[in-house]
C-alpha cells in the first residue's frame, strides 16, 4: 500500500493540473497516510461517507 501511495505522491508532485497552492496540503495528507498502517481504512471511510451524502442527489438526478 505504501508503494501505491508513494506513486500518487509522485504524480501529485509532477501534476500540472493541480494548483500550486493546493499541492502542499495534498502532499501532507498523503504522506500522513503513507506512514499510517490504517491509511486504506481512512480513505475507504471518507469515500463511503461522501457517497452516503451524495447518493440522494445522484438518485434525484437519475444517476444510478
Amino acid at each position: 500500500m505504501k508503494a501505491k501511495i508513494q506513486e500518487v505522491i509522485d504524480h501529485v508532485e509532477q501534476s500540472e493540473q493541480l494548483k500550486v497552492e493546493s499541492k502542499p496540503l495534498i502532499l501532507e495528507k498523503l504522506n500522513e497516510w503513507k506512514n499510517e498502517d490504517n491509511a486504506i481504512n481512512d480513505i475507504a471511510v471518507r469515500f463511503e461517507n461522501w457517497w452516503l451524502e451524495m447518493q440522494p442527489i445522484f438518485d434525484e438526478l437519475g444517476w444510478k
